[in-house]
């Protein structure tokens, strides 16, 4: 017993033949096995098979083989399900497979397949090409060299140079399933997303081509026009030019050279908009240095050029210089940074420490240097407070409102005004302990040199005295309103987290692996292949080529990303 592609054990007393229902019928002695079935008056050829109609022009109906050979507006239907088109055809009625060839259209509800060549097994209820075919859907059209049809699932699963193009977006991905009842791709391998607005990436993901959403895993990333977004999961929805992502996130800005982590966020395209929590940070690159900010929220709105930093609650700042062993650093309630003015500004309870000297007042702004972007010029509003710790005591100096001046990011001159007061430790060259001084006047400049109190000037100064240490008794050497912070301040970037616990991260749900479902084509011998004489197929037509692409699953879900690229702030 002949068969048609592949080896199957077939009961030939219960195989059903092929009939032929019209058609006006010859023999020619060039054909002695075949009927020849030509369309007459009443129309086309009509042959049916176990639930398959075929209609053509011309038939040659081998019916010692159960073979039919079709010719001419060609047309093959399953029930309502599957319909195919072709110019040729061929179909085996012992195996349940079909075979067309020339302008081949397969057409389901809701997707139409065009393709130069098609192999249809009915047994298997699988269509496959591998000689390049486009699938239009309701909105979108895909392409790839090989493809396969499950109609029971109506899934098709593309391989190799699989293409999705929709007048929004184009879709790039070695592997691909597509779901023609729902519009969704699953995407297998290094993808991407391309549109006018952003480029996705991700080497596993799932896209909704119909309701444009989508939901990538494993180092899945989008580009926008001037940030970057990574993360272990992304969800992307580009009717709203929304996404958010969630765990292990990093947010660049390529244009002002800044990055913001966490473990949730949210980016709003049009408003140039960024929300991220769960120990975010944000990075500010410098040339000498960077800034960090902490909150347990972050938002950035705004234009690259115009770029603002939010942060609420429990805030936190550190800027490492690169000129100086001590850090500058800082803490608030809230966090107020202009990046196109190079303004921050601590707002409430907030406190500095720029080297040994602790700052404190209702309101902290610290401006930056444009041109240099060191820090220029410190402002502190209302209930000023500058503290430095000596050996035998604590340098105090307080007033109304404090104005310090820096070079190469260290301060050298600060400025007190109203109602100030200073306790202060003078030491002489060889740093003995010469005496106290409580001084008041309206204001008081300090001559700092590596951050450190050298000198003092009193502008209408109300006379006072330097005490000699044994005179000036414990609780006279502490100003109303004193505050030592010392244990809170930051000394690495480590610091920014230090006494938060770590944020609790949800489980990210993978995505379902593809599933190995085996070749179309039964791995068999040439010795094993039979095919009827009168086929036009060759034997190596119904194998398994080396050459093409193969489907290929993975054993693990895993979403590690891989950023060496990226900067990154341990969570430690």
């Amino acid at each position: 017993m002949q068969a048609f592609g592949q080896v199957k054990v077939i009961d030939t007393t219960k195989t059903t033949k092929v009939s032929v229902k019209s058609g006006y019928f010859e023999k020619k002695p060039e054909f002695p096995e075949a009927v020849i079935y030509t369309r007459d008056n009443t129309g086309q050829v009509y042959i049916v098979h176990e639930g398959v109609e075929m209609w053509c022009d011309q038939a040659y109906v081998y019916f010692k083989d159960n073979f039919v050979k079709a010719y001419g507006s060609v047309k093959i239907q399953q029930g309502d399900s599957v319909r195919m088109n072709s110019k040729y055809a061929e179909y085996n009625g012992n195996t349940s497979f079909a075979f067309a060839s020339g302008d081949v259209v397969l057409t389901e509800p809701k997707t139409t397949l065009r393709t130069d060549t098609l192999y249809f097994d009915r047994i298997k209820q699988q269509a496959y090409y591998r000689t390049g075919g486009t699938v239009r859907d309701t909105a979108s059209t895909l392409t790839s060299r090989i493809g396969r049809y499950y109609a029971e699932t109506k899934k098709y699963q593309f391989l190799s140079n699989v293409k999705i193009v929709n007048p929004k977006y184009t879709v790039n991905s070695p592997q691909l399933d597509f779901y023609s009842e729902s519009g969704g791709a699953y995407l297998y391998g290094p993808s991407t997303i391309d549109s006018e607005t952003s480029v996705v990436y991700c080497e596993r993901g799932y896209y909704d081509t119909r309701g444009d959403t989508g939901y990538f895993v494993k180092n899945s990333r989008i580009d926008y026009e001037n940030r970057i977004l990574y993360g272990d999961s992304i969800y992307f929805d580009r009717n709203r030019s929304f996404a958010s992502a969630t765990n292990n996130i990093t947010v660049l800005d390529t244009i002002n050279q800044s990055i913001i982590r966490g473990h949730y966020a949210e980016v709003f395209r049009e408003k140039d908009s960024v929300f991220i929590t769960k120990r975010a940070v944000a990075v500010t690159l410098q040339e000498q240095d960077s800034v960090y900010v902490h909150a347990d929220t972050l938002q950035v709105t705004g234009k690259p050029e115009k770029r603002i930093i939010k942060g609420f609650y429990a805030a936190r700042m550190f800027k490492e210089g690169a000129n100086s062993e001590e850090p500058t650093s800082g803490k608030c309630d809230s966090i107020y940074v202009n990046q196109e003015i190079g303004i921050t500004k601590l707002l409430r309870n907030p406190v500095l420490w720029s080297g040994e000297n602790q700052m404190t007042g209702d309101t902290i702004h610290l401006l930056n240097n444009k041109v240099t972007e060191e820090l220029d010029t410190l402002k502190v509003f209302n209930n000023a407070f500058l503290i430095q710790k000596d050996s035998a005591g604590y340098n105090q100096v307080k007033g109304e409102r404090l104005t310090g001046l820096f070079t190469n990011n260290e301060l050298d001159t600060v400025n007190i005004v109203k109602n100030t007061e200073v306790i202060y430790y003078f030491r002489n060259d060889k740093n003995e302990l010469v005496g106290i001084d409580n001084t008041l006047s309206s204001s008081i400049q300090l001559y700092l040199e590596e951050q450190k109190i050298v000198g003092m000037r009193f502008i209408n100064k109300v006379p006072g005295k330097v005490y000699p240490e044994t005179e000036l008794p414990e609780n006279a050497r502490i100003l109303p309103g004193f505050k030592w912070r010392g244990d809170e301040r930051l000394m690495s970037k480590r610091d920014l987290f230090k006494g938060k616990p770590k944020p609790v991260l949800p489980k990210i749900k993978g995505l379902p692996l593809p599933e190995d479902e085996g070749e179309f084509f039964d791995d068999i011998t040439d010795e094993d292949i039979e095919l009827p004489e009168a086929s036009k197929l060759k034997i190596e037509d119904l194998q398994n080529r080396e050459e093409d692409p193969k489907f290929r699953t993975l054993e693990s879900d895993s979403i590690e990303k891989v950023k060496k690229d990226v900067p990154i702030v341990k969570d430690n």
